[in-house]
């Protein structure tokens, strides 16, 4: 079922269904996510399920702010702490060391976990009323086209997934990645943020 994402309402819902371990379709500037709790494991188990992507992809976790970060970062070195100065909320994706014990699923397994902030307000409005970390790939099914608008979601997915609609992506395709757990920034995907900028 396909909510507007201007409805404080429909927002509270979305957030309920994360709280209750469900999957909940939501924009970002970029592409429409697929959102579970990052903090649940077996939720995230959910994404992978109905993506039908590897469990050893690690997902992206969306935070409504900087706050959020040590939630699930062990530590922020300071050029990280820069990027996400200059481009949050944004299409930028840090990849940070992850505190141990927490959103193992999310990471893939892996000792690093991908944070960023979202420059989109139903996204915003959405992640602070779930108030935790939302594990939230590309609403596609693996090896999809990635989708900008709710409908494309509701296609891909089916009427029983509850999706904010956020109006159509202004971005449309997926954020930057830079991996800030090597000493030094390194750029693994280029997004429409380019190297010279992050530079």
């Amino acid at each position: 079922m396909i909510l507007p994402g201007t409805d404080p309402q429909a927002i509270l819902d979305a957030a309920a269904r994360i709280r209750a371990g469900e999957l909940v379709g939501f924009p970002t500037e970029t592409v429409y996510g697929l959102g579970a709790d990052a903090s649940s494991d077996a939720a995230v188990a959910g994404i992978f399920v109905a993506k039908g992507r590897p469990a050893d992809h690690p997902l992206i976790v969306h935070v409504a702010d900087a706050a959020q970060v040590p939630d699930y970062a062990s530590s922020v070195p300071a050029f990280a702490q820069r990027l996400m100065q200059a481009f949050w909320p944004g299409p930028l994706t840090v990849i940070l060391p992850r505190r141990e014990g927490v959103a193992a699923a999310a990471a893939g397994g892996q000792n690093s976990i991908g944070l960023r902030c979202p420059n989109h307000p139903v996204a915003l409005a959405f992640l602070k009323a779930c108030a935790t970390g939302v594990a939230g790939p590309s609403a596609n099914r693996f090896g999809r086209v990635s989708p900008t608008t709710a409908q494309h979601v509701q296609q891909e997915f089916g009427d029983e997934l509850l999706v904010l609609d956020g109006g159509p992506c202004d971005v449309g395709i997926e954020s930057s990645i830079v991996d800030c757990t090597r000493g030094r920034p390194v750029l693994l995907r280029p997004g429409v943020l380019t190297r010279a900028e992050l530079e």
